[in-house]
């Protein structure tokens, strides 16, 4: 699960400072980090969710430097696998487009509340591809839209809506036009 605190004085690392718009609604940068050289992270939310108890966030990843698109998405991948041996509900699609050579990964994380029932049902569409910046160096991008419910009753719920309209947000990040990225040190 996507875990950010509040921070007061967020960096816009990669030049894209928000609003961000994204199916009818405005995403403000809200949270990000550069845990390293190479690796950077924003997360954005409407302005009336909270880091801690979101319905809706967008999160722009970037590692710069060759990255192997594949590699990145595969070590995802095998986090999840790792999840789902302690937690049945979590699962996940892979989704390859071979003319532009993204992916798309699909899948749905709990947090599970002391006596078992769901606290945190949380699923994720992220969309991974590479870019070439201003200066003609390659890297990988990752545009992500994490969704969630809280609560045994809500997740039950969610999990009834998205047999019916999963593909709708799977479309909605494949066609969504990412921001141009600068990158900031």
């Amino acid at each position: 699960m996507t875990l950010s605190q509040t921070n007061k004085s967020v960096t816009d690392f990669l030049g894209v400072p928000g609003p961000l718009l994204f199916n009818t609604k405005s995403y403000i940068l809200n949270w990000s980090a550069h845990p390293n050289a190479n690796y950077y992270k924003q997360e954005y939310l409407v302005k009336s969710d909270r880091t801690d108890k979101y319905n809706t966030m967008l999160l722009l990843d970037v590692i710069t430097g060759k990255q192997d698109l594949k590699d990145i998405v595969n070590n995802k991948i095998a986090e999840i696998k790792k999840m789902k041996e302690t937690n049945p509900i979590i699962n996940y699609e892979i989704i390859h487009n071979p003319k532009t050579d993204e992916y798309i990964l699909d899948f749905l994380l709990t947090a599970n509340a002391a006596d078992g029932s769901i606290s945190i049902l949380e699923r994720n569409v992220y969309r991974y591809k590479s870019f070439i910046d201003k200066a003609g160096n390659k890297s990988a991008m990752l545009f992500g839209v994490s969704v969630r419910a809280y609560g045994a009753s809500a997740a039950n719920q969610f999990l009834i809506s998205l047999k019916s309209n999963r593909k709708d947000l799977i479309n909605k990040v494949s066609q969504y036009k990412i921001p141009s990225i600068k990158i900031t040190k």
